[in-house]
């Protein structure tokens, strides 16, 4: 019963549903960006629309957008369910911090691989980790329009068009 108790006490914790459905999506990437890496995108660059692009950008450019997907799709329906917003507004939002999110992680792994010459297997979820915590104030104020003004209060969040 304890457990039961616990349990339901930690669902409805809306942080600890986004780590979920961070780590869902976090988990997406790695294992994507991992295979993608190691066994398939093996030479060490593409060439691309005239452009030279190295495995790893490349790796990380498929994985990167295939755990935004899956984080969406999470958030959508179990952290953030209670906004009152299109879910194609919430999309359009989501991506578009995804996408500020995309530059932000590729400069940070670009740091990690050139600068500080990690490995990428250790430099790319160091990135993403790096800016976990700037993900989940930006997506619930701005993606889904929860503000704490309504959220703390436990009063509706008036619609948003």
């Amino acid at each position: 019963m304890a457990n039961t108790t616990l349990g339901s006490k930690l669902l409805k914790n809306e942080a600890i549903r986004f780590v979920f459905s961070a780590g869902a999506g976090f988990l997406v990437d790695m294992g994507t960006f991992s295979l993608l890496y190691r066994n398939f995108l093996i030479e060490k660059t593409y060439s691309i629309l005239s452009f030279t692009v190295r495995n790893y950008t490349l790796s990380f450019s498929i994985s990167f957008f295939l755990g935004v997907l899956t984080n969406f799709l999470i958030t959508r329906y179990f952290v953030f369910s209670e906004s009152k917003l299109p879910p194609y507004k919430q999309f359009l939002r989501f991506i578009s911090v995804a996408i500020l999110g995309y530059f932000a992680n590729l400069f940070v792994l670009k740091f990690f691989i050139q600068s500080m010459q990690l490995d990428p297997l250790i430099a790319r979820p160091s990135a993403a980790l790096s800016l976990f915590f700037a993900s989940y104030f930006v997506h619930k104020f701005f993606s889904f329009s929860l503000s704490l003004r309504h959220h703390a209060a436990g009063t509706p969040h008036p619609k948003s068009y």
